[in-house]
């Protein structure tokens, strides 16, 4: 546990970081939803939380290593009946907010397709300002600007923008561009409105995933795809340094989960897990041609299992990923997530 200094942390992104925002969106509009079993098997008291996970992920495990028992509520959660933020908001706030949404990606089209209504990047990013706002209107602007600026803002997206675009489009390093171009802007507008201390996560090996496994039916992985992630990773590092140069007073910590996840997939014995190409909740080849849902096949070790879902890392490989990306300088550059927040 470190000495929060920067406890308070903002969370933005994909299902990978989600803790429930979806679930606050109706079914009939979104269909990328995790609030049912058997999500949250392992969560306390076997509750399914909107998290699509066995239990925790990362995010829950880098909160409790901020010192806290729970990571930051769905922003969605905190609105009243009038969908405005009650007055209560500071305390609310004490841990941070999570504004990430399943299925969603970079650019605002990602997701609509395969998922209907989730909130891309983009959204988020304004449903902070409005939080941004709020903490104004309290602590008044210079109380608010220090609030914010010790801040851990974590982002955590990009895999839905590859994988999408593989189904109905080919890729390429234009593609890649066009991803960078929108995500350097985002960043842009947060840095705008205070943000200066960045977490970021780059894209894993997607072409590992359970659902590609089914959709290739081999055991290996589908290399374009893991291609497009390093060039996604290569291309963020590359944008990342630019923009820290431009604007004065940014620091940033970026994981290369690509790297990260490769040797746990070539020696997994060696990080405790057995089995890493099948889903452990699903039915049908490699347990990935059906999503997790009560009526899926279950395995009876979680933990040996590195994949959760069609697309999930399990509670005990977030955990693994979370210790990596807080501790571990290996996969880091320039720092660790636990180094930046100290500054």
């Amino acid at each position: 546990m470190l000495s929060a200094k920067c406890a308070r942390s903002l969370y933005f992104g994909d299902s990978t970081v989600d803790v429930g925002t979806n679930h606050y969106l109706s079914e009939s509009e979104c269909r990328s939803r995790a609030d049912f079993l058997y999500n949250g098997i392992d969560f306390p008291h076997s509750i399914p939380t909107g998290r699509f996970s066995n239990g925790f992920n990362i995010v829950d495990y880098i909160a409790n290593f901020l010192g806290f028992k729970m990571s930051p509520p769905p922003f969605l959660s905190l609105l009243d009946k009038n969908k405005q933020l009650p007055k209560r908001m500071i305390r609310l706030l004490s841990r941070g907010v999570n504004f990430a949404s399943g299925g969603s990606g970079l650019l605002d089209d990602t997701g609509k397709r395969p998922w209907g209504k989730v909130i891309p990047f983009g959204e988020q990013v304004e449903q902070f300002a409005i939080v941004r706002n709020k903490i104004s209107e309290l602590l008044g602007e210079e109380g608010a600007a220090a609030n914010i600026s010790e801040s851990l803002f974590l982002i955590s997206v990009g895999s839905n923008d590859i994988l999408e675009h593989f189904a109905y489009n080919q890729p390429g390093q234009a593609y890649i561009t066009t991803l960078m171009s929108t995500y350097e802007s985002r960043l842009r507008n947060l840095f705008d409105i205070g943000a200066k201390k960045f977490g970021i996560i780059s894209v894993a090996p997607i072409g590992c995933i359970p659902l590609v496994h089914n959709f290739t039916r081999t055991e290996d992985c589908f290399e374009p795809m893991n291609e497009h992630a390093q060039l996604f990773y290569k291309a963020l590092h590359d944008m990342l340094l630019k923009l820290s140069s431009e604007c004065k007073g940014m620091m940033y910590a970026l994981a290369d989960a690509y790297n990260m996840t490769t040797p746990i997939l070539k020696n997994p014995q060696k990080y405790g897990f057995k089995e890493v190409t099948k889903a452990c909740c699903g039915k049908g080849n490699f347990n990935a041609e059906e999503p997790c849902t009560p009526n899926a096949e279950l395995c009876k070790y979680r933990n040996d299992y590195l994949f959760w879902d069609q697309y999930h890392p399990t509670q005990n490989a977030s955990h693994l990923a979370a210790l990596a990306v807080f501790y571990d300088p290996e996969f880091m550059v320039p720092m660790t997530f636990g180094q930046l927040v100290l500054l």
